[in-house]
């Protein structure tokens, strides 16, 4: 399971640079210099993405921690990181391209934020509950 943590973090990491590439000459080539959530989906791919399972492959390898349980959480977890990335996506074009969306599309986006980050929070915790045993 340690292989399989540090290879989710190399591909986490991975797509945290392109998003950063993207957010960097996605906004360039718009003309763009304002705040924009494509920033946030950079850093939430580091942090959330590659960093918690560098954290994992680390637990793992000290604690052993992974079971039956903790394998069927991370799909969820995983779901829940990119839900929330498309939500920020879609908010970022949307800030860089200056388009309003209407009242639906703007409350379309914020469910799928939500929804994500709702099942990334819920997931994280238990995720952290079983490393929290395993420790005894």
């Amino acid at each position: 399971m340690t292989k399989r943590f540090a290879s989710l973090a190399l591909r986490y990491g991975c797509l945290a640079l392109c998003c950063g590439v993207f957010y960097r000459e996605f906004t360039k080539y718009h003309g763009f210099y304002g705040q924009t959530s494509l920033l946030s989906l950079h850093v939430h791919y580091f942090t959330l993405g590659m960093l918690f399972f560098l954290f994992l492959a680390l637990a793992e390898k000290g604690l052993a921690f992974s079971a039956h349980k903790t394998a069927q959480l991370l799909p969820f977890y995983r779901v829940g990181l990119n839900f929330s990335g498309a939500g920020f996506l879609l908010r970022g074009l949307a800030q860089v391209l200056r388009a309003q969306p209407g009242e639906f599309a703007g409350a379309c986006i914020a469910g799928v934020s939500g929804f994500g980050h709702i099942l990334l929070g819920v997931s994280l915790v238990l995720i952290l509950l079983e490393i929290r045993r395993a420790a005894g």
